[in-house]
C-alpha cells in the first residue's frame, strides 16, 4: 500500500510499505478521509518528543472495514466506521473505570516514543482493535467523520472544567481545537466565551462560532479587556488548547483566584509556571489528555447538525500531496485549519 511515512524529522515520504496484517481481535480499514492534526505537524520536527521516525503518523480518520479478524463480532466488511486514537486494553485498571485514555501500557495511533510504536492512518490502510470502533451515522461523511477525533478531545476536555453556564470561559488558542470548544461551550448553554490567539482571520471565526469577545495576547500580564469584561476578578475557568509557556502564563493571569485552568495543549514536554501565584489564588491546574467516551455525543451532534465541523475544514487533498500540506500549515499559512488527506 502507499503511505505518507515521516522518515526523518522534516522529511516525510509518500511511497510504498508492506500492508498491515490484523490480528484476531483487529479489522483492517480501508482509510477514506485523514485530518492532519496539530501534534502531527509539529511532531514532525521532534519538538513534541512523541514522533520518532521512521513513522506513520495519522490518527483521525475514517473508512471502511475491508477485513476483520477471527474473534469479531457486531462489525461486518464494508461497514463504514471511524476510531478512537486511543489504543487500550479492556481488561485495564483504569479502563474498568471509565479512564481508559490513561490506562497503562495504552498507545496512541500514528505516535511513537521510547515505550511504544504504533504507525497511524496516512496510508491506504491501516489496522486496529474493534473496541475502539464507532459507527459513522449515513447522514455523515467521510471527511466530517475523521473530525469526530479532535472535536471529541475538546468535548473531554470540557467535561472535565468545573464551569457554570453564566460563568467566564477563555478559550487559548483558536486552531481546530479551540474552534470546536468554542461550538461546543456554546451547545451546552455558555454565553461568555472568550477567545484568544494570534491569528486574527481565527477569532474573527471563533466570532462567528459563538464567542462573544476575542482578543489578540499584547504580554503576559492580565488583559485590560479582559479583567474589565470580569469586574477585575479574571475569568472563572480557562482552558489551554496552545501547550506554551506563553499561552500557560497567559493563562494563569487571566484567572481569576480559585479557578481552574485545564491544561489541553503540549507542545513541548515542559514549562515553568508561577508556582506562588498558582499557590496564593488557590488556582486549580489540571491536564486532559485525549477522549475517554465522547465519541458517541459527538457523532450525534454531527448527524444533529449542532456542531458546524465543516466552517473548520481547509482543505481536501490527496495524501500523495500530504507533504506539501505538512510545511503550509508548519509555517503557518494564513486561512489554513483543518486540512483532510485522501488516500
Amino acid at each position: 500500500m502507499k503511505a505518507l511515512v515521516l522518515e526523518e524529522y522534516m522529511k516525510l515520504v509518500y511511497k510504498d510499505v508492506p500492508d498491515p496484517v490484523p490480528g484476531p481481535d483487529e479489522v483492517l480499514i480501508q482509510v477514506k478521509a485523514v485530518g492532519i492534526c496539530g501534534s502531527d505537524v509539529y511532531g514532525m520536527d521532534g519538538s513534541t518528543g512523541r514522533r520518532i521516525p521512521p513513522l506513520i503518523m495519522g490518527h483521525e480518520a475514517s473508512g471502511i472495514i475491508l477485513q476483520k479478524g477471527a474473534e469479531i463480532t457486531g462489525w461486518d466488511t464494508g461497514d463504514r466506521v471511524t476510531f478512537d486514537s486511543t489504543i487500550y486494553r479492556l481488561d485495564d485498571w483504569y479502563t474498568r473505570r471509565g479512564m481508559y485514555n490513561l490506562s497503562d501500557g495504552r498507545q496512541v495511533l500514528g505516535v511513537s516514543t521510547p515505550e511504544f510504536r504504533r504507525d497511524g492512518a496516512y496510508a491506504e490502510m491501516v489496522s486496529v482493535p474493534a473496541h475502539i470502533l464507532y459507527r459513522i451515522p449515513e447522514n455523515v461523511g467521510f471527511s466530517r467523520a475523521a473530525m469526530v477525533e479532535p472535536a471529541a478531545v475538546a468535548l473531554h476536555a470540557l467535561s472535565l472544567t468545573p464551569v457554570n453556564e453564566n460563568d467566564h470561559v477563555l478559550v487559548i488558542g483558536a486552531g481546530t481545537i479551540g474552534l470546536c470548544l468554542v461550538q461546543l461551550l456554546k451547545i451546552k448553554g455558555h454565553t461568555k466565551i472568550i477567545v484568544t490567539d494570534i491569528d486574527q482571520g481565527r477569532l474573527e471565526m471563533a466570532l462567528n462560532l459563538g464567542a462573544c469577545h476575542v482578543f489578540i495576547p499584547a504580554g503576559t500580564k492580565p488583559d485590560a479587556f479582559v479583567m474589565e469584561m470580569t469586574d477585575t476578578r479574571g475569568v472563572d475557568a480557562v482552558i489551554e488548547a496552545v501547550g506554551i509557556p506563553s499561552t500557560i502564563s497567559l493563562g494563569i493571569n487571566n484567572l481569576r483566584r480559585g479557578g481552574t485552568l485545564t491544561l489541553l495543549g503540549n507542545l513541548i514536554p515542559e514549562v515553568e509556571i508561577p508556582l506562588q501565584k498558582v499557590v496564593a489564588g488557590q488556582i486549580r491546574l489540571q491536564g486532559s489528555y485525549a477522549i475517554a467516551g465522547e465519541y458517541p455525543e459527538v457523532l450525534d451532534m454531527l448527524s444533529s447538525g449542532v456542531l458546524k465541523i465543516d466552517a473548520l475544514l481547509s482543505a481536501e487533498v490527496p495524501l500523495s500531496e500530504g507533504a506539501a500540506w505538512f510545511h503550509r500549515l508548519y509555517h503557518k499559512e494564513n486561512g489554513l485549519i483543518k486540512v483532510i488527506l485522501k488516500p
